[in-house]
């Protein structure tokens, strides 16, 4: 029987016209089915990338865009080095949306993002994104309703325009639970050479957990489409989170078949010259 495809279990679906986060279980494994194999899955999964990124950046035509979205500690950073660092660097661009500048202020939220966007060959990197504007926003009133509602019409058009251009866009929630997020802020804690890390102000954001959880089912509900899909991806387990995406990196990476370019080139009459 042919393997159920990772994309088509993590792939959020609206039910009743509506995605809800509170319906994904943070613990669950989607299409894993054997523990015993997953490093050496995961081992098989970070060869195929490589050279199907190798592939794409000597194809040189389009390129691909991921999307890592999720509460602190969710495991973005993690997921670039697990998963991502499998990768030619020469080839990756990482882009790591913080708070905007005033420069950046002072033009639409998705002019920074343009910026950023992926040259052909390229696979690019958002470590929180364009998304930021209609979550945070959300959460702490910094925009109107209408003007957030204004924003999801935005993005929709902003990531068409890239899939027409050639770039596909792979968009990715890392879920976790607010059990798992006080277990993971606590560790940073306890460790010094974690200390680092930690923020007060994540203890101010996690009392705001229930309104972060909405906001995330509101935009992955009115900016889910057919040509830019979000992936839910259940973070509790960081095996099972690196697994999954790895894995739906491939599969992307394989449906868009990339393939090496031949140019005509006098084989016989450049070896002559090498050997010459």
């Amino acid at each position: 029987m042919a393997r159920q495809r990772i994309r088509n279990l993590l792939q959020a679906l609206p039910k009743d016209g509506r995605f809800r986060m509170a319906d994904v279980d943070a613990d669950s494994t989607p299409g894993l089915k054997s523990r015993k194999r997953l490093s050496r899955d995961l081992k098989k999964h970070r060869a195929s990338l490589f050279n199907l990124q190798e592939r794409l950046y000597a194809e040189h035509r389009r390129s691909l865009l991921i999307v890592l979205q999720g509460m602190d500690t969710s495991g973005k950073d993690g997921t670039i080095t697990h998963v991502i660092g499998g990768m030619d660097p020469q080839g990756v661009l990482i882009s790591a949306f913080k708070q905007p500048t005033p420069e950046e202020r002072r033009h639409s939220f998705l002019w920074r993002i343009r910026k950023r966007v992926p040259d052909a060959g390229a696979v690019g990197i958002f470590n929180r994104s364009h998304y930021e504007d209609v979550l945070i926003a959300r959460v702490h009133d910094l925009a109107k309703v209408p003007v957030i509602d204004r924003r999801y019409e935005l993005i929709n058009r902003f990531e068409r325009e890239l899939v027409r251009g050639g770039t596909k866009v792979v968009k990715i929630c890392l879920h976790i639970s607010y059990d798992e997020q006080r277990r993971r802020l606590l560790e940073r804690l306890r460790d010094p050479d974690k200390n680092w890390k930690f923020k007060e102000t994540d203890i101010d954001e996690r009392a705001l957990w229930d309104d972060y959880q909405s906001a995330y089912s509101i935009a992955i509900t009115r900016c889910s489409t057919e040509l830019a899909p979000w992936y839910v991806v259940p973070a509790n387990d960081k095996d099972y989170r690196n697994w999954a995406i790895s894995r739906l990196l491939v599969e992307t990476l394989e449906q868009m078949n990339p393939q090496y370019p031949h140019p005509r080139l006098d084989v016989p009459r450049l070896v002559k010259r090498l050997q010459a």
